[in-house]
């Protein structure tokens, strides 16, 4: 998918939770619902792009990509690719 349209959606789905007077909070339900709803090739594009820099990102769902991107660090990667082959 286009990294335009999803950092359009992001926005889309942090401008509803930006309601939230908690910023810290809204940040947590916005990185929760990329991570329920969103296909994880999905997720991994838009992580990719804010750790380029996520231009275009409002300041509440760039927080909340952060948090995703902390959840999916080399350190996952790292567990996963060290499991013996079987």
């Amino acid at each position: 998918m286009r990294i335009e349209r999803l950092v359009s959606m992001a926005n889309d789905i942090g401008a509803f939770f930006d309601a939230e007077p908690d910023k810290a909070e809204a940040a947590r339900n916005i990185a929760s619902h990329v991570k329920r709803f969103w296909d994880p090739r999905m997720r991994r594009q838009i992580v990719a792009h804010y750790r380029e820099g996520g231009a275009g990102l409002n300041d509440v769902v760039r927080s909340a990509i952060a948090l995703l991107s902390d959840s999916t660090g080399p350190a996952a990667t790292t567990q996963v690719a060290a499991q013996p082959k079987l």
